[in-house]
């Protein structure tokens, strides 16, 4: 199995550590031509959203991502890969890639001082820790969407078919459940 992760910023070399230490093969996407290899999921990271947004459409990636999404790819976004993935942010920010019927408020916990790590349920999983940095959280979900998981009442994991987002780090973690469970919509 090849996970393709985003490498434009943030903590995209963890994430692919996880993904290898579950068995699977990963490789960073950087530019378009990354995206004609043959692989079986992608992993968007956290980092800043709006940066990452515009990076994805600089660099003509966002189009070309959105079809394998759309076609039914699996893919993890965490932290502002969640973002990437709303189809809205509240607040005004236009969507960036936007195929997940989720609605993602920004930096929800506050500046970097707002960061913490908690334990919570997640759906399918059990109880995991979930470290959160300038987190955002879900609103709320759209028809088609699930929660999976909260924490202090906001939505911070949730899944539509084969998109599955978190608002925490579980690349910073060291349990690999979340990659498991991700890797488990691609057998």
């Amino acid at each position: 199995m090849r996970i393709g992760v985003l490498a434009l910023q943030g903590a995209f070399a963890e994430h692919i550590a996880m993904l290898e230490r579950c068995g699977a093969e990963a490789f960073e996407i950087r530019q378009k031509k990354d995206l004609d290899r043959n692989f079986d999921g992608i992993v968007i990271p956290g980092g800043e959203s709006t940066v990452m947004g515009k990076l994805l459409n600089e660099l003509d990636l966002s189009e070309k991502i959105t079809s394998l999404i759309r076609q039914g790819m699996p893919v993890l976004g965490t932290c502002a890969g969640l973002i990437v993935l709303a189809n809205e942010i509240v607040g005004g920010e236009a969507p960036h890639i936007g195929t997940m019927n989720i609605a993602a408020k920004r930096n929800a916990y506050g500046r970097q001082l707002g960061s913490f790590n908690a334990e919570g349920e997640f759906k399918g999983i059990g109880v995991i820790p979930m470290t959160f940095i300038r987190a955002p959280y879900i609103e709320r979900v759209g028809e088609g969407a699930e929660a999976l998981a909260s924490v202090d009442g906001k939505i911070v994991a949730a899944r539509q078919d084969n998109q599955l987002v978190t608002a925490f780090h579980p690349e910073l973690t060291g349990d690999l459940r979340v990659h498991e469970y991700f890797l488990s919509m691609i057998k």
